[in-house]
Formats: C-alpha cells, sequence, structure tokens
C-alpha cells in the first residue's frame, strides 16, 4: 500500500467497523460499510443476472447445440460451485476489495497477484460492456419505438449492433452516475432489482413449465450442431459458462459489508445456487414451451420469441420489462465489481494514476475516479458493434475466458498453498464461529475446480470459425479472444517493466501477507 503524509490522510467512513480487521492486511477503512447478508447476496446475484445472461445467449446454445444444450449446465454449475467453495474459503480468510487480485497475489507473489488482477478487471470492464449489449435482446421486441437505429433487430444485423451500441451506452451512462452518488443508494437499486429479477425468473420459469408443447425427453435430442453431439455441448456450454460467473462479486464487496468473514462465504455459495436453478429452470420451460423448435426463432429470437409467442404478447411484454431491469441492475453490479477492483489494486500503487483513482469521497463512500474509468472504457468497447455484428459474439465470449482464467490464477496458486499444507484451516469469524472450510475435502474439490476452470478455458477460447467467423473472410473475428488475451498480457507486461525501470520492482508499504517480489 502506498505510504502516505499526515496531509494525505483521508478522513474516517462514518461507520468504522471492520477499521481493526482491515488495519492487519495493512489498510484503513475508507469505503462505507452499509451492506447487509441480502445486499452481499445482491451483489453476486446482479453479476450472473440469470434473466440478463440466459435471454443474451440461449439463442447462441441453442443455434449449436440444439434441445441437448441443456445438459451442459448442470455440469457447469458442479464446475462453477467447485470453484464457489474455494473462493468462500478464501472470503472468510481474506474479505477485501478486488477479491481476485488480493487472493492470488497472497497465495502467490505480487507480480502473479497483479497479472490475475490485470486480467480480471480487463475482463470485467468487457463483461460491462456484454451486459449492456443484451438490451438489443429484449428492448426492441418489447416495443419497436426501441429500435433507434432502423432496420433489422437482430443482434447478428448491421442496424440491430448498432442499436445494441446506442442502447448499451445510454445504459452505461445511467449506471456510472449510480456509482459515484453513494454507496447506499446503490445498494437500494441493486436490492430492489434483484428482487425483481428473482419475482421475474420464477414466474418466468413457472409459466414456461405450465405451457409446455412437448415433453422433457426432447432435451436428449440435438440439433445441427458443431462437430457431433460432443461438439455441440462443448459450443452450447458457452451459455451456461457466460451465465455462471460474477459470483465473487460478495468477496469483491468485502470491506463495505457488515460481518463480511461469515457474510461472504455463504453469499457467494447462495447466489450461484439460486441463479443456477432459476437459469436451470427457465431454459427447461423455454425448450419446452417454444411453438418450434425447427422453425430457426429459437436460434436468432431466443427467450424472446418463446415469451411472446407462448404466453401472448401482454404477459410476455411485462415479463421482458422486467428483464430489461435485470440488464440493468446486472450491468452496475459488474461496473461496481470492476470499481472495486481497480480501487484495490491502486491503493497498492499497482496501477497508473494510482492515488486517483484511489481516492474514496468520504461523503459518498465511493471510488469515483474507478467509475469513470470503466464506464468510458466499456462504452468504447461498444463502438466495436458499429464495425461488424460479429463483435457482439467475440465481446461475450471474450470476457468469459478472461474471468475463467482469473479464477485459475487463484484456484491454482490454492491449491499449492494447500498441497505444501500452508493454507489456514483454522481461525474464526466476527460472530466467535469457525470460518467456513472444506476440511479434508478441499484439496480435491480444488484441485477439480482447477481443472474444471482450465479446460473450460481452453473450450472457450479455441478458435473454432463456425462460432467466431460465421460469414467467413475475417480470421481476426476467429482468434479474437486469443488476440485480446496476448494484447492484455502484453500489456501488463510493458508496463511492469517500464515500472522496473524506474525502479519500482516491488510497491511501497507493501500488504501484510503478501509476497515481496524479488528484484
Amino acid at each position: 500500500m502506498t505510504s502516505t503524509a499526515p496531509a494525505d490522510i483521508r478522513p474516517d467512513p462514518p461507520r468504522p467497523e471492520g477499521a481493526a480487521d482491515l488495519a492487519e492486511f495493512g489498510y484503513r477503512q475508507e469505503l462505507h460499510r452499509s451492506l447487509g447478508r441480502y445486499a452481499s447476496f445482491a451483489a453476486g446475484f446482479s453479476f450472473i443476472s440469470v434473466l440478463t445472461t440466459v435471454f443474451q445467449f440461449f439463442a447462441f446454445g441453442y443455434a449449436f447445440g440444439g434441445p441437448v444444450f441443456f445438459w451442459t449446465w448442470p455440469v457447469v454449475l458442479v464446475g462453477q460451485l467447485l470453484v464457489a467453495a474455494c473462493f468462500a474459503e478464501l472470503a472468510a480468510r481474506y474479505p477485501l476489495s478486488g477479491a481476485i487480485y488480493q487472493w492470488s497475489s497472497r497465495l502467490s507473489n505480487v507480480a502473479f497477484g497483479w497479472f490475475a488482477g490485470w486480467i480480471m478487471v480487463i475482463g470485467q470492464i468487457v463483461v460491462v460492456a456484454a451486459a449492456a449489449l443484451a438490451l438489443q435482446m429484449v428492448m426492441p421486441p418489447l416495443w419497436s419505438g426501441f429500435q433507434l437505429v432502423g432496420g433489422d433487430p437482430s443482434p447478428t444485423s448491421a442496424t440491430g449492433a448498432a442499436n445494441a451500441a446506442v442502447l448499451g451506452v445510454i445504459l452505461l451512462v445511467l449506471t456510472t452516475v449510480v456509482n459515484v452518488l453513494d454507496n447506499r443508494v446503490m445498494s437500494a437499486i441493486n436490492r430492489v432489482g434483484v428482487t425483481a429479477e428473482i419475482i421475474g425468473a420464477c414466474l418466468i420459469a413457472v409459466l414456461l413449465l405450465t405451457h409446455s408443447e412437448r415433453s422433457p425427453g426432447i432435451t436428449f435430442h440435438t440439433g445441427s450442431g458443431t462437430g457431433g453431439l460432443f461438439g455441440a455441448l462443448l459450443v452450447g456450454s458457452f451459455t451456461a459458462a457466460y451465465v455462471m460467473i460474477g459470483f465473487d462479486s460478495a468477496g469483491e464487496m468485502s470491506e463495505e459489508t457488515h460481518n463480511p468473514r461469515r457474510t461472504a462465504p455463504r453469499t457467494i455459495l447462495t447466489a450461484l445456487g439460486a441463479a443456477g436453478l432459476l437459469g436451470g429452470l427457465i431454459i427447461l420451460g423455454g425448450i419446452l414451451a417454444a411453438p418450434s423448435l425447427t422453425d430457426g426463432h429459437l436460434g436468432t429470437d431466443g427467450l424472446s420469441y418463446v415469451l411472446t409467442s407462448s404466453l401472448g404478447d401482454g404477459v410476455g411484454r411485462v415479463l421482458l420489462a422486467d428483464v430489461v431491469v435485470a440488464i440493468a441492475v446486472a450491468t452496475l453490479a459488474i461496473q461496481t465489481a470492476a470499481c472495486r477492483m481497480l480501487f484495490s489494486m491502486a491503493r497498492d500503487g499497482q496501477l497508473p494514476f494510482a492515488r486517483r483513482l484511489a481516492r474514496v469521497n468520504p461523503r459518498t463512500g465511493m471510488p469515483t475516479a474507478p467509475a469513470l474509468v470503466v464506464g468510458v472504457l466499456a462504452a468504447a468497447l461498444l463502438l466495436l458493434n458499429f464495425a461488424s455484428p460479429d463483435a457482439f459474439l467475440a465481446i461475450g465470449t471474450t470476457c468469459i475466458v478472461m474471468l475463467y482464467l482469473a479464477y485459475a490464477m487463484v484456484t491454482g496458486p490454492l491449491l499449492v498453498r494447500r498441497l505444501r499444507g500452508e493454507f489456514p484451516a483454522g481461525g474464526t469469524d466476527e460472530t466467535g464461529a469457525p470460518l467456513f472450510s472444506l476440511g479434508r475435502w478441499g484439496a480435491p474439490v480444488n484441485a477439480l475446480a482447477l481443472l474444471y476452470g482450465l479446460l473450460m478455458t481452453v473450450n472457450l477460447a479455441w478458435p473454432r470459425a463456425a462460432v467466431y467467423d460465421p460469414t467467413g473472410g475475417h480470421w481476426y473475428f476467429q482468434w479474437f479472444t486469443l488476440e485480446f488475451l496476448l494484447v492484455t498480457v502484453l500489456g501488463g507486461w510493458l508496463y511492469r517493466a517500464a515500472r522496473a525501470q524506474r525502479g519500482h520492482t516491488a510497491p511501497e508499504g507493501l500488504p501484510s501477507g503478501v509476497a515481496a517480489e524479488s528484484a
């Protein structure tokens, strides 16, 4: 952590709860602690946002996998629960903002942890852009007037992609404003939005399942797919992989949560579990209730088509309006998580303009500069949609790969620590109860979580022409994910090399418990 002169010391927040706990890690309590258990749950659930992501990627999964793509959902859910269980242990022991960066740094060293944080925050910024693009899947079907750029509203068409960018930028302006107002305002909006999303998701699942046109046995049938059944399942898993990320956001908000050592581990697991259950039921209901599985609508229009055609235009539009709320809240939550990552890395002196990025408004309890940076960069990414409709899929898949890789950069060092017997299994939370622990199951769960994460990363990043360049002739889209990852790592390496040349081989005031870099 960068040392400060007395004149640079910022005022304490109104609620100094947790200050002593943070002091053990070398930090001051600057973010305001105002989040309870439900708000912590909402942080993770709203990042996952089953309504946002299922509506955004259902069509893609069905187009490649057909009805059988449903079975990728429980597989991915189990894999992500393994990862979440490891994260729950870490959230109990390191209740800090910038969770992925902090955890990886403390389990390995500053250099490795820095790259984990760097990849994660870039991935989060891309996720913000991808989430904002999801408005195009529901707003024009809700009302044609939302198609501000005339023409075909399909996200893969030129006019649909352009309109998605316009709607996304408008949403990012609103979420950025909320992210600089006050953490209580942000939390209140998040809680209301998540409540509306849960109610809406339950209604959608029940209505779709009660309007079934066929039996669940249809889920054992495949569509055209790619590379046979196995290939169809691999590509179809993209939908589940994209939905079930961001559950670590409850850990990201630890410094703003009451009793985080007790609360965050439980909300990480419950957010993922609830989202996994609801999302699976919605996907199953969509397949069973669709008027037709072969007319092409499911592979292009997705669940919006099912709602309006199977449930009636009136009911369908009401539920679509609820999806719009979910998308807005999801974009807000993801932007907030990215802001906390930037803030956490900056207060350790690990980013350019660190002093500005680490500044917390003592009145609002919000780091203002990170919110502006994330909003502007995400809006800039949306401009890719004007260049080509294929950018929609490229952006969405890239962010999944980035987050999966960052997760593996935590579960990997954690497994090494376990095998060396260096991971602390004991300790108590704020109430005196034992910290969340996997006990003797820690090593096998951790090993499976790491293996799953690495295999899924390779699956998602594999440059399939049929997926990333369906129209042909754009090799750069086929390799976009790997290109973006390479540029991200190379940019990080150049920045660190420049710092080393200036003599900054390790940050000043290294946080407690982080292994120093070798010079």
